[in-house]
């Protein structure tokens, strides 16, 4: 189902604030790695908002989230006073790790071993 034109705007609304937030909180570099909202997805009644956080040099990823997590109420807290004229009610906040770097990582180095076989094996 494609997502609505609201649906849309709030999520832009939440990604833009939120990485103004996770700046002034100092969540945006953590352990020497990055953090970043690679997006805002907001279901269709706008209760719920799912952040995609990507991960740069971070060590571990699991427990960045988890203390990303445990800020949630200081982060919907300073939300809720950034967006308090656009939105009626502050949609739950539910943290995920995006993996599509990883993924491209991995794609990458597949590519490059297919290469590296064909120069070894020209004949097929």
């Amino acid at each position: 189902m494609e997502e609505g034109k609201r649906q849309k705007q709030i999520a832009g609304l939440l990604n833009e604030e939120l990485n103004m937030i996770f700046q002034r909180l100092g969540l945006s570099m953590i352990n020497g790695g990055m953090v970043s909202i690679s997006s805002v997805k907001v279901t269709p009644d706008l209760l719920e908002a799912r952040i995609y956080l990507s991960f740069f040099q971070v060590k571990d990823a699991a427990a960045t989230l988890k203390m990303i997590e445990e800020k949630h109420h200081d982060i919907k807290k300073e939300l809720a006073t950034r967006v308090r004229h656009q939105l009626r009610s502050i949609p739950v906040l539910k943290f995920f790790q995006d993996d599509t770097l990883d993924h491209v990582f991995k794609m990458e180095e597949l590519f490059k071993k297919i290469e590296e076989e064909k120069k070894q094996n020209p004949d097929s």
